[in-house]
């Protein structure tokens, strides 16, 4: 094999991403010299309070809505928690059935598995071979009883970008059929960067995003929730972020989270044209230099810097840990618990069995990567892939 680069070659942008140094320089007076709550009224203070509106200001932009719509919490799963909880519990008197897909984000589907010990119905929507939802279908799931539709924008693990401009409209146009309110959120934690996410566009009454994965800091979400849509604040205390979510406010997060989105959208472009051409290179090169490679997800409707992969007879944590011995930091569509590989619950959603769940490869790329790098990876890993067949290093047979 070639000889590893010096530095690591880091391909696992769908996980995190490194905070943009432009980013962290905005930060970090608010870390020390400018420290004060936001709460209070003296000058220190104030200044702390500025800056969060600013950022407010600076989010609203990039979504294209009030600046009062922009609630700051701390992460992706935290914004997924509270549009999921917060809309029902405040809808529950008119209706009790939340329709979802089967390959959402676990903060999504645990939020929905925890409505429904609270007594909601909640329909689990399949999806076709390449991850995509049959609008028409989710149509017909609405019922009289329906108070929501949750459909993220763009799949973590295999890439797949779903219609919600499409689905809103048509969701919003059987509610009116039926004379009732039904709200769409729109987990859209892999969106900025390589996809639009003004909320008119998309048509949506709440919208998740998470700071760290568009070159922001980790411990930082931001929700979206349009005007008179009903909700109940899921975190109780002081009377922060318009009394919708309690909780001093972490001023250097929010003003890096702003910037980075700030940053991302105005990039997106370049960003999304780079990325594609290294990801169109990948796939082709995999596809012909590794037997049995199968392309997870859509082939064209998918996010550019995505490239998921199964390929049989070869599980893939020992493929994670040669590629990272050769300084290649890639993932797997599915999580190591307790030292064994349970398979990906979205690609088994595919129809993929197991073993194939077990098998497959993400890389997901950035702005940074570059094609001397993508030389590496594929100088490595059909060779990877054909030595630990030979070894026999899982129980797969044709």
């Amino acid at each position: 094999m070639a000889p590893s680069p010096k530095e690591p070659i880091y391909l696992d942008h769908a996980a995190t991403t490194p905070v943009d140094p432009q980013v962290l320089e905005a930060m970090l007076p608010y870390f020390t010299g400018s420290f004060g709550n936001p709460s209070s009224l003296y000058t220190l203070a104030q200044k702390s309070r500025m800056a969060v509106d600013e950022a407010r200001d600076r989010v609203a932009k990039v979504l294209g809505c009030r600046s009062s719509e922009v609630i700051f919490t701390s992460g992706g799963t935290e914004s997924d928690n509270t549009a999921l909880r917060g809309a029902a519990l405040a809808l529950r008197q008119s209706g009790n059935h939340i329709i979802t897909t089967n390959i959402e984000h676990h903060a999504v589907l645990h939020a929905c598995h925890w409505l429904e010990g609270m007594g909601f119905r909640v329909t689990y929507l399949a999806v076709d071979r390449q991850g995509l939802v049959d609008v028409e279908a989710l149509v017909e799931a609405i019922t009289d009883q329906t108070i929501m539709v949750s459909v993220m924008l763009a799949n973590n693990e295999i890439g797949t970008v779903q219609p919600v401009g499409a689905i809103s409209r048509r969701v919003k146009q059987r509610a009116q059929e039926l004379k009732r309110s039904i709200v769409v959120h729109t987990d859209a934690v892999q969106g900025p960067g390589f996809l639009d996410v003004n909320v008119d566009q998309l048509g949506v009454d709440l919208l998740s995003l998470s700071a760290h994965k568009f070159y922001g800091p980790k411990g930082v979400g931001l929700l979206y929730l349009r005007r008179r849509t009903p909700f109940e604040p899921q975190h109780l205390g002081g009377g922060q972020e318009r009394q919708r979510r309690a909780g001093t406010e972490n001023v250097p997060g929010i003003v890096g989270a702003a910037l980075a989105l700030e940053r991302a959208d105005a990039e997106r472009e370049s960003t999304v044209a780079h990325c594609l051409q290294l990801r169109e290179r990948l796939i082709a090169q995999i596809q012909d230099s590794v037997p049995e490679a199968r392309l997870n997800g859509h082939p064209t409707e998918r996010l550019a810097n995505n490239v998921n992969f199964s390929f049989g007879r070869v599980e893939a944590e020992p493929v994670l840990l040669g590629l990272d011995l050769e300084g290649i930091a890639a993932s797997s569509g599915s999580a190591c618990t307790s030292a064994s590989l349970e398979p990906s619950h979205v690609l088994l959603a595919l129809g993929l069995s197991a073993d194939q769940a077990r098998s497959s490869l993400r890389l997901t790329l950035g702005g940074a990567n570059t094609e001397e790098e993508m030389d590496h990876v594929l100088s490595v890993l059909p060779k990877l892939v054909a030595r630990l067949r030979a070894l026999g290093s899982s129980s797969f047979s044709r």
